[in-house]
């Protein structure tokens, strides 16, 4: 299958890694220079260092090129971070593509939206369209370790030909059509994972961490459900699965974040330190307005956009939750 990949970062290249020996391969950078040293040193060493690239993947910044390499029956990916979602797809806006699947998770920082809906309001319904997310670091994709992703998609011939493309060796696919709720899951995980390295950080022990992942897991079916969602979707991959890793795995940015948080460092310097996007940072402030808008309860959420935005210390947000009153747990 000929799959153009649009956006050079990790996750983008750690994905070409994978496929390139299957398929035929575009990856598509909007960095000249980058793409220019990645191909001549076949290692995208600005984003993924360490892994060599496959002969078999091209590399390029043409974007005619690259959306030509899809033609009529192909694989476009989108692997942008989420701001980078938009500008993307405004420029796919009157070409003839086959599909679009984004990799971005979150909520759009000024309006709030999903990436599915920044999709829509662009491309409109004719693109088939669809999400591919759930517990996957890159570098260990790059490596060729196991991994189990899910294609959402309201479109049936879509979710068969991302399983066609991606599911195979070490990457295993499952799919659902439930779009919302695989990407409330994969955006509101990145602000928990904040909250668990601040727990981590300041060392309150495994019991809080597992409270709060689990409390937290409450709050992402809260919300996701309410914006559309399916219950049960929260507790496979792209929910349950997502947020154990984000919040425990060592590769994790966001949980970085709440690490560096917790020996009291500024939020400028922790994201300088990182040197990618955390996306958790960006999306802490659109689930609290999110949520105050739908009287949605998400202290857990509130708490980190507290630490992020209003000053307040991570042990006063630690104080804070703990000194809420007790509750029915299903309610």
């Amino acid at each position: 299958m000929n799959i153009t990949i649009l956006g050079a970062g990790a996750w983008g290249t750690a994905l070409a890694v994978s496929l390139a020996d299957r398929h035929a391969v575009v990856l598509w950078g909007r960095e000249e220079e980058t793409m220019r040293r990645a191909q001549a040193s076949r290692e995208n060493k600005a984003y993924l260092p360490g892994f060599p690239l496959p002969e078999t993947l091209s590399l390029t910044a043409d974007f005619d090129a690259a959306i030509a390499h899809v033609g009529t029956d192909g694989l476009l990916l989108a692997a942008t971070s989420l701001s980078g979602l938009r500008p993307t797809v405004m420029r796919l806006k009157g070409r003839q593509i086959p599909n679009v699947v984004w990799l971005c998770k979150g909520f759009e920082e000024q309006t709030h939206l999903l990436p599915h809906q920044v999709v829509r309001e662009v491309l409109g319904n004719d693109v088939p369209a669809g999400v591919l997310s759930g517990p996957s670091f890159a570098q260990e994709v790059a490596r060729g370790l196991p991994c189990a992703l899910t294609i959402a998609s309201e479109d049936e011939a879509l979710r068969e030909r991302t399983i066609a493309a991606v599911h195979g060796r070490n990457i295993r696919l499952y799919s659902t059509d439930d779009v919302i709720g695989v990407e409330v899951g994969g955006a509101v995980k990145n602000i928990l994972a904040i909250a668990t390295g601040i727990v981590d950080g300041m060392g309150l022990g495994m019991n809080a961490r597992a409270a709060l992942i689990t409390r937290g897991l409450a709050e992402i079916v809260r919300l996701g459900v309410a914006l559309g969602g399916r219950a049960e979707t929260f507790t496979g991959l792209t929910g349950m699965g997502d947020l154990i890793l984000t919040c425990t795995g060592d590769l994790s940015r966001n949980r970085r974040v709440g690490l560096g948080l917790a020996k009291g460092k500024r939020l400028e310097q922790i994201v300088e330190e990182l040197g990618h996007v955390a996306e958790g940072v960006r999306c802490a402030q659109a689930v609290r307005e999110l949520a105050q808008q739908r009287h949605i309860e998400m202290p857990i959420a509130h708490a980190v956009a507290a630490v992020l935005f209003d000053g307040v210390s991570p042990a006063e947000m630690v104080g804070r939750l703990l000194s809420r009153g007790p509750r029915d747990e299903n309610a």
